[in-house]
């Protein structure tokens, strides 16, 4: 495959069940990356995370492990975009922690913000002002599927979340920028808790293998934590993925 694929979880807490899968010692994060290629911070969306904390973090994976930051959600949430540029700054130092094991920034908006071509426009100017990175948005206002948002994510270089359960047809595929695809599975049909079966993780298996075709990178993201059942969703779907990349 010639894109660098990165399959993980939420979070890198290791459930009872499935620890067996893991090597025996070390931090969790530390036993984590030893098997996954990738991790998406999500508690970066609720409080803030320091520049050391963030370095002490990529210390503890191998040099391959890339990690995936959501964006706070005071600047997504509650500012909507609007008026944020110093938060931004404030988050975009203390990840440079990570060095080069920053893989992507996360910026999940809120159900009610609709798309906006002058305010979106004028928070990624902002944004690509500041860092020029792999960067990907889970929108989730039907607004944000229609072409003129399609075109003003292309011009940005950011790339539309592939979401599933979706909330509209076109958000179970990736949009934006062609050279990142970004997956979150949330878990289907109850979020957060349902198990994707092994149908479902051999199909996105074949679609990554496709995707790594023509994409620089492919992220899959695995959210279904609250069962426990996003570790061995991923687990089980690196090995489809390497079934699909042989077939």
């Amino acid at each position: 495959m010639a894109g660098a694929v990165y399959i993980g979880t939420a979070g890198w807490s290791l459930p009872r069940a499935d620890q067996h899968r893991f090597a025996p010692e070390g931090t969790h994060l530390e036993r984590y990356a030893q098997t996954f290629s990738a991790v998406e911070i999500n508690s970066s969306f609720y409080r803030q995370h320091t520049s050391k904390i963030y370095s002490k973090w990529a210390a503890a994976v191998p040099e391959r492990f890339r990690f995936s930051v959501k964006m706070p959600g005071i600047i997504t949430h509650e500012l909507r975009l609007l008026d944020c540029d110093e938060l931004v700054c404030t988050f975009l130092d203390q990840v440079q922690g990570l060095g080069d094991r920053l893989g992507c920034i996360l910026i999940q908006l809120p159900p009610s913000l609709e798309f906006d071509a002058s305010l979106a426009g004028a928070f990624f100017e902002m944004f690509r002002a500041l860092y020029d990175g792999p960067l990907a948005l889970e929108p989730r206002h039907p607004s944000w599927f229609a072409c003129d948002a399609a075109s003003l994510l292309v011009n940005y270089e950011v790339a539309r979340v592939a979401a599933d359960p979706a909330r509209v047809p076109d958000a179970a595929t990736p949009g934006g920028t062609p050279d990142l695809k970004y997956s979150r599975l949330h878990g289907s049909p109850r979020v957060y808790w349902s198990r994707y079966d092994d149908g479902f993780l051999g199909h996105l298996a074949s679609r990554i293998v496709n995707a790594a075709q023509q994409a620089k990178a492919i992220w899959c993201i695995l959210d279904n934590t609250a069962s426990g059942s996003a570790t061995p969703n991923a687990l089980d779907l690196i090995e489809w993925i390497g079934k699909a990349a042989i077939s």
